[in-house]
């Protein structure tokens, strides 16, 4: 017994991967552009991380001749923790952004 192929779904599914990888196109070019700031505790170290996870810069405030290293390393190490959970958070964003309407195979 031959099999019946459904012409519409082949068309409609051939669409939907064209789209998605328009859009993962999108995500991709999305993460590495989309820029968080992150800042220590104290306020004394900011970090500018993309959604990618790559941090951009590191920038040191305030007068360091007070502080001990072990202090501004401390610091460094939480700002750096926070831009981590900063990135993760800002890619599954803007995921939902791009991603958010997009309808699997089997829904309508």
């Amino acid at each position: 017994m031959p099999r019946e192929i459904d012409e519409a779904w082949i068309d409609e599914a051939i669409e939907r991967y064209r789209r998605l990888d328009v859009l993962r196109a999108e995500f991709d070019r999305a993460v590495t552009a989309h820029v968080v700031s992150v800042h220590s505790p104290d306020d004394s170290v900011e970090v500018l991380v993309t959604a990618a996870g790559d941090i951009t810069d590191v920038r040191i405030r305030g007068n360091l001749h007070h502080r001990n290293a072990t202090e501004l390393a401390r610091e460094v190490q939480a700002v750096v923790t926070n831009a981590t959970e900063a990135a993760r958070w800002a890619r599954e964003k803007l995921h939902a952004e791009i991603f958010g309407a997009f309808r699997g195979l089997g829904e309508r």
